[in-house]
């Protein structure tokens, strides 16, 4: 599912909302998100899952190209842990759909 796709089915599922209040919505509750997880805070919606900032410490690499070795600086990135109810949705939902689909 893409960002337009979002915006699609926010549109699609509230009627009072414009195309245009749907998009402006979802931009907002990202940039929201963006902007917690840069200011270093946690990210939890109950039943979906937690965003939170990972440390990945500073390491030596190897350039494939030529074998010497790189300096690879700490970073920070994103990292998402799903909920048990999401977890458990999906794990449920592609178990059906595997029943469903013929076998081989």
């Amino acid at each position: 599912m893409t960002r337009s796709d979002l915006v699609e089915e926010l549109a699609a599922r509230f009627g009072q909302l414009t195309h245009r209040d749907a998009e402006f919505a979802v931009k907002a509750i990202l940039d929201a998100m963006n902007d917690a997880l840069v200011r270093g805070h946690r990210i939890e919606i109950r039943g979906f899952g937690s965003f939170s900032i990972n440390r990945r410490p500073p390491r030596m690499g190897r350039n494939p190209r030529s074998g010497e070795s790189v300096a690879i600086p700490e970073k920070r990135v994103p990292h998402f842990k799903p909920g048990k109810a999401l977890r458990e949705a999906v794990d449920q939902r592609t178990a059906e759909l595997e029943a469903k689909t013929p076998q081989r």
